[in-house]
């Protein structure tokens, strides 16, 4: 058994919503993912693991794709009839791709389902979600920067990220980076180790800055690797900033907010299909060069 002070973190998927390849999509990333001789692998839609002792975990976002993600994890697999290693599931936001792997998870296990007042409403007014015996699963709302317990040796708590209600909730044009309750960062601690995951942010500010400051691990928002991605290639008709996601690059991208935070490890995650990093490519060359790592499915971090 591991040590206490160690922390555990697999990205179970690293895509945005829809995955790699995504099911109605043919662009060249898409193409690509289709190929098995390509090189470029499928990802699953954005979500982590957590563990100190490798024993018990914790889930962060439950995607749609969360079968598949326990069956490529041997970690979270069952040890026995009946049984799951996943003690807890912390969600943060109300998005489908963070949403919908709830509904995989109904086979009558017991776990703590954790999240923001705002995303317990989301979940408590659709019947859908019923299908969770209360009984089995507890849902606690957390208030923003409330300390809980997600393992009972893993520290974390919600604080606000600029960003937008889910895309569900939207009306023509919803107030965007907007801090509050639907979409926020985590902060997790184990013993001296602080560690962020933010799969989505509007933009960077000076006080989320200063609170990542000196983490030793961040799991960022890497949606788009510029804010116009999407429509240059043709697949959408919104920004990045439009949809609640800083770009990579550009003015007020995340490659520049980010720089000279001494931030020990910084790793993109909710990777949208259309972003060029997930292949070889001067935009990945550029990402890499300043200190980024590009997640993937599977990848583990160790701290």
């Amino acid at each position: 058994m591991a040590e206490t002070s160690d922390l555990r973190i697999i990205v179970l998927g690293a895509a945005a919503g829809g995955g790699l390849p995504q099911w109605n999509c043919g662009c060249l990333n898409c193409t690509l993912a289709r190929d098995p001789g390509s090189g470029l692998k499928p990802q699953s839609q954005s979500s982590l693991a957590v563990s100190r002792d490798g024993e018990a975990w914790a889930v962060f976002n439950a995607s749609p794709d969360i079968r598949q993600q326990i069956e490529h994890n041997r970690p979270l697999q069952p040890r026995r009839l009946r049984h799951s290693p996943i003690k807890s599931v912390v969600l943060t936001n109300g998005d489908i791709d963070h949403l919908a792997g709830l509904l995989v998870l109904r086979e009558k296990q017991p776990f703590m389902l954790f999240s923001t007042g705002s995303v317990d409403e989301i979940i408590a007014e659709n019947p859908v979600f019923g299908v969770l015996d209360p009984d089995l699963v507890a849902r606690r709302s957390v208030a923003i920067e409330e300390v809980f317990f997600p393992l009972p040796d893993l520290e974390a708590r919600f604080f606000s990220v600029p960003g937008k209600v889910p895309l569900f909730l939207e009306d023509d044009e919803p107030d965007l980076n907007v801090e509050g309750e639907n979409t926020v960062g985590v902060e997790l601690r184990a013993g001296s180790k602080r560690v962020y995951y933010i799969p989505g942010c509007g933009v960077m500010n000076s006080g989320l800055g200063g609170r990542l400051a000196g983490a030793d691990a961040l799991f960022f928002d890497g949606t788009l690797f510029t804010d116009r991605e999407m429509i240059a290639t043709g697949t959408g008709r919104k920004t990045g900033r439009r949809m609640g996601h800083m770009p990579i690059a550009g003015e007020g991208g995340s490659l520049d907010a980010l720089d000279g935070l001494n931030i020990r490890r910084k790793i993109y995650v909710h990777i949208n299909n259309t972003n060029p990093i997930w292949r070889p490519c001067p935009e990945r060359t550029t990402v890499e060069s300043r200190g980024f790592e590009v997640g993937f499915d599977g990848m583990e971090v160790s701290l």
